[in-house]
């Protein structure tokens, strides 16, 4: 944690964005990962719908701010709500076949008013919170849906919805504007003054620490649910949910719980990360996305939800490192497409000799030995009396 929170401060290198950058989409696969761990390594829901729900919190949000505003008059043409002194406007959906003034409601009303009224847009929080709110709702519908199905049922129903939401945005492109995507404003659109130090809406260190504390903040409620009775429920539906129901666990419940609280930070996540880009597209939802995820668990070790944050760090980071192609002879490597081999090739030999992970395996390893440390030092303390029998002790014990 120290090392995160210095880092901004200490880095110098003249590629600080592009680091940066990193390190804000290392944290937000971070989140992803961490939370499919919870879902799928402790509760053994195995599901491919996690970048979906990703991706339902950044629509939300993009949609909240592309066609929300409040304004002080009423525009006479577009929906319109009475607000207080004020007036919830929300603006036709146009798609992308045209710029004109003509189809633009609200573009109307500004040009008729000439800029004697200003025109807000929705708060980029409130758009944060409600996607993460209709995450959470389709997490609980999905949920509901699918807690009687098991193994790669449950993977293929969630696979199936994934690809069901990204065709439907692709072809409303009137509303979601399809494969052009939707453009949003920034986490801090005018900028942010922290310390006296006035940041502008491109610096990296305040979206660098909304992702990193919202990481953090998203392990301590996983490392919260995982040592409470919560935990344990899940953990015995992962091992035998028909001998957990039979000892008195409700099973729906807290398979639908643990759904819907890892959908929720995913589309949190997703939210956050849309406003950091400040553009969404459906490209964002495929399958490749979410095997990433998957695969980022995996090799940390996905039963271990801070190992696989701390790995899909880490696995981002090599990813990028590994995009610089290199000449052998006359052959040049592109390693744009290569890495993803090698990045397969890790993945495969993870899973057939060391299937609990690699740093979840060193995590449990250095965990031990430290048990160990001090088993040895209170056995010292306790000295080679008080735990082995004497010779006469020995001899006069019965057989």
């Amino acid at each position: 944690m120290t090392f995160f929170v210095a880092f901004p401060f200490v880095y110098t290198g003249g590629n600080y964005d592009y680091i940066m950058h990193i390190c804000i989409v290392g944290f937000f696969y971070a989140i992803l990962a961490s939370s499919w761990s919870m879902l799928a390594g402790y509760a053994g829901q195995f599901s491919f719908g996690h970048m979906a729900f990703m991706g339902v919190g950044a629509y939300t949000t993009a949609l909240f701010c592309h066609y929300f505003f409040i304004s002080p008059e009423p525009t006479g043409i577009c929906t319109e709500f009475a607000l207080g002194g004020n007036y919830l406007i929300i603006k036709n959906p146009i798609g992308v076949t045209s710029t004109t003034l003509t189809q633009d409601c609200l573009a109307q009303a500004m040009e008729k008013w000439d800029g004697a009224v200003a025109i807000t847009r929705m708060p980029v929080w409130l758009g944060v919170i409600f996607g993460s709110l209709v995450g959470g709702v389709f997490g609980l519908l999905i949920g509901l849906l699918v807690l009687r199905l098991r193994a790669a049922y449950l993977a293929l129903f969630t696979l199936g919805f994934s690809e069901i939401l990204r065709a439907t945005i692709s072809a409303e492109i009137q509303i979601t504007r399809g494969q052009a995507g939707i453009e949003l404003p920034s986490l801090f659109e005018n900028g942010i003054t922290i310390a006296g130090h006035v940041f502008s809406k491109t610096d990296k260190i305040p979206p660098y620490f909304v992702m990193f504390f919202l990481l953090l903040g998203c392990l301590v409620i996983l490392y919260w649910l995982s040592r409470s009775r919560f935990g344990l429920f899940v953990r015995a539906l992962r091992e035998d949910q028909d001998a957990a129901a039979a000892l008195g666990v409700n099973t729906t419940r807290y398979k639908v719980l643990v759904f819907v609280i890892t959908s929720m930070m995913a589309a949190l996540a997703g939210a956050v990360q849309a406003h950091y880009v400040t553009i969404i597209t459906p490209n964002n939802l495929m399958i490749l996305q979410m095997s990433l995820v998957v695969a980022m668990a995996v090799i940390a070790g996905v039963e271990n939800f801070v190992a696989a944050a701390i790995g899909a760090i880490l696995i981002e980071f090599t990813l990028e490192m590994l995009r610089t192609s290199f000449t052998i002879g006359d052959v040049t490597i592109d390693m744009t497409l290569w890495r993803l081999v090698f990045f397969g090739v890790v993945l495969m030999l993870t899973l057939r000799f060391a299937r609990n992970g690699l740093l979840a395996t060193l995590i449990d390893y250095f965990r031990r030995g430290h048990v160990a440390a001090e088993t040895v030092a209170r056995h010292k303390e306790r000295g080679p009396s008080d735990s082995v029998p004497s010779e006469a002790g020995r001899q006069g014990a019965p057989s």
